[in-house]
C-alpha cells in the first residue's frame, strides 16, 4: 500500500512539475506530505522524487524507512524504534528548496509550525499532569491511616529490632544483606527515635517510642513503585492508557499497598527492583544516542539500583541476571552490526563492564564495610561467627583479650566448630527421648555463648585435678588421648555404636558418667591438622579434631536441627567416614586457665576481605536452613499466584485490630488470566512471523510492541517467580510480590493492545470503554477489599455484620 501511494505520489509530481534539464534530475527533490495512521496524529513526510522510486522521510535531518507491511502503532501518539527505523540523512532543507513556491505554501497549510508546536506542547504537560497524578495518589494510598495499628505487626519485630542494633551499634546476624535494615535505623535515628524499643514480639504496643520514621520510609519507597511502573510501561509501549491501567493495578492493590506500610525490607527490595527496570529501559531508549549524558546517566543508574537490590535482599540477584540478559542481547546485536567497528564495540562492553560490574560491586562491597564500621560492639549475632572475628568486636572476651597461648590440662575451654553459623560444643541436663539412641545426656551445638558451653579438659587415665598447685603445669599435645568433662554437670563427651539422631550411619554423641568417671567410651585421641607429634596445641588458632579412641570416628556437627525436644539446636555426631571437613574440624576459643601467663589477641584480628567472605558464608548457610516458627502461616510458590493463602500481619478475634496480607484478588486474577493469554496471543503472533505470514500494518506494529515490551514484563515475572521452586529453606506468601509487580505491567501492556486490535477490527470506542472498565472495576475492588489492608475492627468475615461479609470468596482466605 505504502509503495503504491509513493508510485502514485511521483505519478503527480511528475504531471505537476514543469520538465527540468537532465542534468539537474539527478538532484532529489522533496515534496511534503502526512502519512496519517490510526490513532496517531499526522506525519509529515518527505518524498525524494528521482525518477521513479520514492522513499518517505522525516523533514528534519533524519531519514526513515517505512519497510512494506510494516507501519506504526497506534500507541498514545508516538513511535517506536521497533517499527520506523531512523538513519542519519539530510532531508528538510535541501529538499524544500528543491520544490517551486506553490509546494511550500501547500505544504506550509498542510501542517503549520506553531499548532504543531503547541499540540506538542500539551501532550507533553498532559503526561506530565498524568505522572503526577498517579504519584500523588501514590502517596496519597500508602501514607492513609500510617500510625494503625500502634503495635508491633509480624516481622516489624525482626527489622525494627535490627534498626535499633543499628542505632546502639550493637552487632547481629541476619540472613540478608544489610543495607535495608541500616536505611531502617537510619530512617528511625533521623526521626528521633533513641533504639530504646524491644521489639520482643508482634502485638507490643510503640508506647511513647517514635516508630513513625521507620514506618514513613517504608511507605516513602513503596510508593515509588506505582510512579516507576507508569513510566516503566510507557517506556515500554509507548501507550499512556497501558501506563495507567499498570498504575492503577499496583496503587488498587491491598497486598501491595500491605507491605508498603511496616517496618519491612520487602518495599525497600521492590523499590530498588524497579528503579533498576526503569533505568535499565531508559537506557535501551537511549540506543541511537551512545556515549552522550543521559546514556550514561540512566546506564549509571542502573548499576545502582542492581547494587540496591543486591544490598537488601539475595534475591535481588534475580533482577541482576535480567539486566544481565539484556546487556548480553544488546552487546550481540551491536557486535552484528557492521557499520560499527570493533574499536566501538569494545567501548560499549568497556562501558557496560565499568556501569554494571564494577560500580555496583564497589557499592555493595561499601555497604558491608559501613555495616562492620557502625556495628562495633558485642551483641547477640556473635557466635554465628568465628573467633577471629569476635575479637574485633568491643565487649566480646575476646576483645583486646588476654588468655593463655597454649592448652594445658586442667583448662577450663570452650571449643568451636568450625564450620560456619554451626556454634560452640554444648550439652545440657536434658536426656535423649526413648528410641533416640540411649538414653543419656544430650551433646549438641549451640549458636550463642553460654555457661553449658563450658569443658574441663583431662586426662584419660587419672581423675587427679591438674590445677592443684603441687602439680606442674602440663602441655596437651598433638596425639594426646583426653577426656572432656562437662563443667555443668561433670558428665564426660561419649560415643558408642547407637546410631546418631538424625544423621544415619553416624555414631550418637552423648554426656555420659558421674562426677567425671565414666568407662573408656569417653576417651579422644586430639589432633592438631597438618601437624606432628609433640606440638603444643594453641588457642584459637590451631585446627584440631577429637577421634573417638573406641570407635574410631571422629566428633562433628552434622548442621542439621533438632526438634523440639533438643531445643532446636545443632545435631552433634561421630562420623566414621574421615574426612578433612569442616564439620569436623574445631578450635579451642575461650581458654582459662591461672597457672598459666596470658598473650594479648590483637594479632588475630581478620582483615576487611576475610571478614566480607565468613559473613557471606554465614548469611548463605543461614537462609538455608531457616525453618517455619510455631503459628507461621507458611506457603508453597504455586499458591501465590492463585492469591490461594493470605498472611496475617496483625490481630486473631473480633476485638483486635486486624490487618491481613491478601492481595486484591481481582488484579491477582486478571493478571494470571493476561499471563495465560500472553503466552498463548504471544506464540500465536511469533509463529506467525516466523511463517512470514502478512499481518494487516496496524497489527503488525502493535504485535511487536507485545512481543517487545509484553516480553520484557514476562521474562521479569518469570526470573523473579520460579526460582522459587528450587529453593529448599522456608518460603513466604511475601516473596511472590515482586513478580507481583511485572505481572501488573504485563496485564497493562497487554490489555491495551488487545483493546487497540479490538478498536482496529470493530469500533473505535472499544479501546476507550475497555481500559476505563477495567480502571473502574480495579478501583470498585480495592474499595471491598481495603479494609484488609486499612486495618479491621469488629466481626470476623463469618458474620454478616462483618464489612468483609460475603467477600471471603475462598476458604483457604482466613480473615
Amino acid at each position: 500500500m505504502l509503495y503504491s501511494s509513493s508510485r502514485l505520489l511521483a505519478a503527480r509530481a511528475a504531471t505537476t512539475l514543469p520538465a527540468q534539464p537532465r542534468a539537474r534530475d539527478s538532484a532529489p527533490r522533496c515534496r511534503r506530505r502526512e502519512l496519517h495512521f490510526p490513532g496517531h496524529p499526522a506525519l509529515p513526510v518527505c518524498y525524494f522524487l528521482a525518477g521513479r522510486l520514492t522513499r518517505p522521510s522525516l523533514p528534519l535531518g533524519r531519514r526513515v524507512i517505512l519497510r512494506r507491511g510494516k507501519m506504526p502503532p497506534a500507541m498514545g501518539g508516538s513511535l517506536s524504534g521497533s517499527e520506523l527505523r531512523a538513519r542519519r540523512g539530510r532531508c528538510g532543507p535541501q529538499a524544500a528548496r528543491t520544490v517551486g513556491p506553490d509546494m511550500a505554501t501547500e505544504d506550509a497549510a498542510r501542517s503549520p509550525k506553531r499548532p504543531a508546536q503547541g499540540s506538542r506542547r500539551l501532550e507533553a504537560a498532559g503526561r506530565w499532569a498524568l505522572l503526577v497524578l498517579v504519584t500523588l495518589l501514590s502517596f496519597a494510598t500508602r501514607f492513609h491511616r500510617l500510625d494503625e495499628p500502634p503495635h508491633i505487626c509480624w516481622d516489624e519485630t525482626h527489622f525494627g529490632k535490627m534498626g535499633s542494633y543499628y542505632i546502639n551499634r550493637t552487632f547481629f546476624f541476619d540472613v540478608h544483606p544489610p543495607l535495608g535494615k541500616m536505611l531502617i535505623g537510619l530512617a528511625g535515628y533521623l526521626s528521633g527515635y533513641d533504639g530504646t524499643f524491644l521489639f520482643l514480639k508482634p502485638g507490643d504496643k510503640y508506647e511513647h517510642h517514635s516508630y513513625m520514621g521507620m514506618r514513613g520510609f517504608c511507605a516513602f519507597l513503596g510508593s515509588w513503585l506505582i510512579p516507576f511502573a507508569y513510566l516503566t510501561v510507557l517506556e515500554l509501549s509507548k501507550s499512556v492508557p497501558a501506563a495507567l491501567l499498570t498504575a492503577a493495578l499496583l496503587t488498587f492493590d491491598t497486598g501491595c499497598l500491605t507491605l508498603s506500610q511496616y517496618i519491612l525490607l520487602d518495599p525497600i527490595l521492590m523499590f530498588f527492583i524497579m528503579a533498576a527496570i526503569l533505568s535499565m529501559v531508559k537506557y535501551n531508549s537511549c540506543a541511537d544516542r551512545p556515549f552522550s549524558a543521559p546514556w550514561w546517566l540512566w546506564l549509571s543508574l542502573t548499576g545502582i539500583s542492581i547494587a540496591g537490590a543486591l544490598g537488601v535482599k539475595f534475591v535481588g540477584l534475580f533482577v541482576i541476571l535480567q539486566v544481565g540478559l539484556n546487556t548480553v542481547s544488546d552487546l550481540w546485536h551491536l557486535l552484528g552490526d557492521l557499520s560499527l567497528s570493533l574499536v566501538t564495540v569494545g567501548k560499549h562492553l568497556l562501558a557496560r563492564i565499568l556501569c554494571l560490574i564494577v560500580l555496583p560491586l564497589a557499592l555493595y562491597t561499601a555497604t558491608f564495610a559501613v555495616h562492620f564500621l557502625i556495628l562495633s560492639k558485642s551483641g547477640p549475632g556473635d557466635g554465628f561467627f568465628s573467633s577471629a572475628f569476635q575479637a574485633r568486636l568491643s565487649g566480646n572476651n575476646l576483645h583486646n583479650a588476654s588468655i593463655p597461648e597454649h592448652l594445658a590440662y586442667g583448662s577450663v575451654i570452650t571449643v568451636k566448630n568450625l564450620r560456619m553459623a554451626s556454634g560452640y560444643l554444648h550439652s545440657h541436663r536434658h536426656l535423649y527421648p526413648e528410641g533416640i539412641g540411649a538414653r543419656q545426656q544430650q551433646v549438641t551445638t549451640y549458636l550463642h555463648k553460654d555457661y553449658n558451653n563450658l569443658w574441663i579438659i583431662k586426662k584419660h587415665n587419672t581423675n587427679a585435678d591438674p590445677l592443684d598447685p603441687s602439680f606442674p603445669v602440663e602441655f596437651v599435645r598433638h596425639g594426646d588421648i583426653i577426656r572432656l568433662e562437662h563443667k555443668e554437670t561433670s558428665r564426660n563427651l561419649h560415643s558408642h555404636y547407637h546410631e546418631a539422631p538424625l544423621t544415619r550411619k553416624h555414631y550418637q554423641v552423648t554426656g555420659y558418667g558421674i562426677n567425671g568417671t565414666g568407662d573408656s567410651n569417653d576417651f579422644w585421641r586430639i589432633e592438631v591438622v597438618n601437624r606432628k607429634f609433640g606440638n603444643r596445641i594453641k588457642v584459637l588458632r590451631s585446627r584440631i579434631r577429637l577421634i573417638h579412641l573406641v570407635t574410631g570416628c571422629v566428633l562433628g556437627s552434622s548442621g542439621k536441627v533438632l526438634p523440639k525436644w533438643g531445643w532446636e539446636q545443632l545435631e552433634v555426631t561421630c562420623t566414621p567416614y574421615l574426612k578433612d571437613t569442616l564439620n569436623s574440624i574445631w578450635n579451642v576459643e575461650d581458654h582459662f586457665n591461672p597457672k598459666l601467663p596470658n598473650i594479648s589477641l590483637d594479632v588475630l584480628k581478620p582483615s576487611f576481605s576475610e571478614i566480607l567472605l565468613e559473613s557471606h558464608m554465614v548469611m548463605f548457610r543461614g537462609n538455608s536452613g531457616l525453618k517455619p516458627k510455631d503459628n507461621d502461616f507458611t506457603s508453597k510458590p504455586w499458591h501465590w499466584p492463585i492469591n490461594y493463602q493470605g498472611l496475617r500481619f496483625s490481630g486473631a478475634n473480633d476485638t483486635d485490630f486486624r490487618v491481613y496480607l491478601l492481595g486484591n484478588p481481582v488484579v491477582w486474577w486478571l493478571n494470571l488470566l493476561s499471563i495465560a493469554l500472553y503466552l498463548l496471543t504471544g506464540s500465536l503472533i511469533a509463529v506467525a512471523v516466523q511463517r512470514g505470514v502478512r499481518l494487516p500494518v496496524e497489527v503488525e506494529g502493535l504485535s511487536q510492541v507485545l512481543l517487545h515490551g509484553g516480553g520484557q514484563a514476562l521474562l521479569g515475572w518469570m526470573l523473579h517467580y520460579f526460582p522459587f521452586f528450587l529453593m529448599g529453606r522456608i518460603l513466604y506468601f511475601h516473596h511472590y510480590f515482586p513478580a507481583m509487580l511485572f505481572s501488573c505491567m504485563l496485564t497493562g501492556i497487554l490489555w491495551d493492545t488487545l483493546l487497540r486490535l479490538g478498536a482496529w477490527r470493530l469500533a473505535s470506542c472499544i479501546h476507550l470503554w475497555g481500559i476505563l472498565s477495567l480502571l473502574l472495576g480495579t478501583a470498585y475492588s480495592f474499595y471491598l477489599f481495603h479494609p484488609l489492608a486499612y486495618g479491621m475492627v469488629g466481626p470476623l468475615a463469618q458474620n454478616p455484620l462483618s464489612p468483609m461479609a460475603g467477600l471471603r470468596w475462598l476458604e483457604s482466605w482466613d480473615f
